[in-house]
């Protein structure tokens, strides 16, 4: 991923609320476009570096019960 996206991705939602967040990702789901994947992916990104090995645990977990 260029990091221009990613830096434009972050600070396009750099100080949104839990709930413009949240707006965020639920339109990029339920549109299904794919050019709102690599801002998903992003967010995830934060989320992982941000998260404890149990966290990151338990989001492996949940995805692959998704996948299954």
């Amino acid at each position: 991923m260029n990091l221009n996206l990613r830096n434009a991705i972050l600070h396009n939602v750099s100080g949104n609320s839990q709930d413009e967040l949240k707006d965020t990702i639920v339109d990029a789901i339920q549109t299904g476009e794919e050019k709102m994947l690599p801002g998903l992916g992003v967010l995830f990104e934060v989320i992982w570096q941000n998260s404890s090995e149990t966290e990151k645990k338990e989001m492996l977990e949940t995805l692959e019960n998704g996948l299954q």
